[in-house]
Parts: C-alpha cells; structure tokens; sequence
C-alpha cells in the first residue's frame, strides 16, 4: 500500500549540544540527493551572526552555504534572539507578531519544496521564557518532530520520555526518536535495548548513529579564534584539525612521550625547552601526519628569534596569547566545535552517518 510522505519533519534534542544541526544538515543533503527540492528553516536562532546588516543565526549561514539554498536568510532565520530580547519580552510580551514571522517564512522557504527540514534549538522547552519553545513552534507549523538524544541505553530513554510529555502538551506528534555519539562497539546494544525501551512508549526508534571523532575535532583556524591571539606563522594552515591538546607544563623527556599526530601544544613562550622538543618531533616524524598541529605560547612571552626561526621553517601554525597558560587551556577545553562551510571532510560525513544509520523512508512516512 502507497504511504503518503510527510511534507515537513522538525529535528529538535533531548538538550544542548547533541548533534541536531550536523544531523539536520546531513538529513537535507540526503534528501537533496533522494527529491531535489528541499527546504529548510530554523524559525528561532540563538547564536548570531550579522549578513548584509541583519542577525541571522549561525547555522541558517551555513545551510544556506553548504546546500545551496535560494531562499532569504531572514526566511531560513527569521528570529534571531540577540542580547536583551529575552527581557524586553519579559517587560512587554507578545508572541503574536513573532509567531506570525515564523508562519511566513516558512510558507516561503517551503513553497515547492518536496519535503522541509525544520531545525529546533535545544530541548523541548527551549525558548518557552518568551513563548517560542520548540514545542510551541511545532504546533504552530503543524509537523511531527524526531527527537534527538545521546548515550547509552537509560538515560536517552528517560530523557525522551521527559520530551516527549511537554510536546504532547502543546498536541505536537511525535515521529520517533535518533540515538547521536554511540560508540561503534556498543550500536548493537542500544539499538536492540533502546527500540524495545521506547516501543514502551509507542515510539519509534529510526536510527542509531555511531560517535565520530572527527566532528567533535576543531580546527586550529577555530582555537586561534577562542583564544584571540596575534598569528605569527602558519596562516594559510588554519584549517588543519586538533585531535588532542598537549599543555606544556612538564619536562621535554616526558612531553615527547605525549605527543600524539594533530596535537595542539599549548606551552609559556619562554619554556623554549619544551617548544623545541616539538619541533624536534615534528623534524623526525615519519607519520604522514604531523604530530603537531599547532602551537599557542601563552603569556605574550615570544621565545628566541632563533627558534622562531625554527617554527617558521617547520610551519607549524602559531599564535601568541597575552593570556597565561591555564587561561588559555580552559578557553580550549571549553570550545564548542560546530561545523563550518569549509569543512567538507565533516560535511561528507555529516551526509554519509545520514543515509547508512537513519531510515529516511521510516522517517518521511505518515
């Protein structure tokens, strides 16, 4: 028997940060690949940037990027929360106009499309403080929401299930349930244990996707970003991925047991013991990789010209940083890392854990 396609699906989380846009954008590219004619919209951004003199969110500039869409910014964006608009809500609140906003950006990012990819904000109830919770937004437009967590087998359950009850509130159906970040080894477990957990609750689990290291890797171009210091060699080297940070506070003998290939080393710039037994990794090395991605030295501290000199040559991508060594190690360790245009390796992978893990014809039926 023919099933009628579901013309629109809203991709929302469990809570922050559990891969909803690398998926959200793996979804439209795999279903550009299956219809063409794809839309996508986040009604309500948190995290902005400016275009053309208007605040878009982030990922609405890096969909329209990587999947060419046509359609406006402010339509494939049209809330942008910039700082303040949560207390001047608070101070007068009126959702109508905003609600009226999100309606007609998406009538016009989903006007001939085959099916639309709507992109919520975090968990259920993000943005209830000024009536725009993904719940709320979901029933505005009508569409089923797929709900995205992590883990393992109890806790993506018991946090599907907390989800789920708020949605239902506001009438919102729910389409089923993707398990993001399980590790390879353990994707049978959950898969067989978390599908019968959830069919408790008469929902659908339509995919278990595996944790791919290379996603949750930035790039030195991005830590040089956080730490904001002035770039002394290797600009044109920005894009080289970190796989592990090394913080140069122990001997060199031991340092060199630490080394491992894309290690980011951030170290004093007077400790020129620890900096040269880097370069002299990065000299013997024979991995197809170098050992070091990147170099940070904290402190505003420039060691001598001499073994500048020696980074240049090596072109090892390096900064300078005004702050100290701890500060700058906990402006790394507290990056985000989200997927840029540029970054085409995560952005293949991105589609590729989409069409080998999700069950899109699962997905796309009513």
């Amino acid at each position: 028997m023919h099933r009628e396609r579901v013309p629109a699906i809203f991709v929302a989380a469990t809570r922050q940060n559990d891969g909803k846009t690398v998926l959200s954008l793996g979804l439209v590219l795999a279903l550009q690949k299956q219809f063409g004619a794809v839309g996508f919209i986040k009604p309500v951004g948190q995290k902005y940037v400016v275009v053309e003199g208007e605040k878009v969110d982030k990922d609405a500039v890096l969909m329209k990027e990587v999947c060419g869409l046509k359609e406006r910014l402010k339509d494939i964006n049209p809330v942008a929360i910039e700082e303040g608009f949560t207390r001047r809500y608070l101070e007068k609140p009126d959702v109508r106009p905003l609600l009226q906003q999100i309606k007609e950006s998406y009538i016009r990012v989903s006007e001939g499309k085959e099916v639309t990819v709507i992109e919520g904000t975090g968990h259920g109830g993000v943005g209830a403080v000024f009536d725009l919770s993904n719940a709320a937004v979901a029933s505005l437009l009508k569409v089923p929401v797929v709900l995205i967590s992590i883990g393992g087998i109890g806790r993506p359950i018991d946090e599907i299930a907390l989800n789920v009850s708020y949605f239902r509130d506001f009438g919102v159906r729910l389409k089923g349930a993707l398990i993001n970040k399980v590790l390879p080894e353990k994707k049978f477990l959950v898969e067989k244990y978390v599908s019968c957990g959830l069919a408790r609750m008469n929902i659908q689990l339509l995919g278990v996707i595996p944790f791919v290291p290379l996603l949750t890797q930035p790039t030195v171009g991005q830590v040089f970003e956080a730490v904001k210091g002035k770039v002394v060699v290797g600009g044109e080297r920005l894009r080289t991925q970190i796989t592990s940070v090394l913080v140069g506070a122990m001997t060199p003998r031991h340092a060199l047991d630490y080394f491992r290939p894309g290690s980011l080393l951030i170290t004093p710039g007077d400790r020129e013991d620890i900096i040269l037994a880097a370069l002299s990794h990065y000299t013997v090395s024979s991995l197809s990789r170098p050992v070091i991605s990147g170099i940070i030295l904290s402190g505003g501290l420039q060691p001598h010209k001499t073994i500048l000199d020696l980074i240049v040559k090596a072109d090892i991508p390096t900064i300078i940083s005004s702050e100290g060594t701890y500060e700058v190690a906990s402006l790394v360790h507290a990056l985000e890392v989200k997927i840029r245009a540029e970054d085409k390796e995560k952005v293949e992978t991105a589609r590729r854990l989409v069409e080998g893990n999700i069950n899109l014809k699962q997905l796309l039926e009513i």
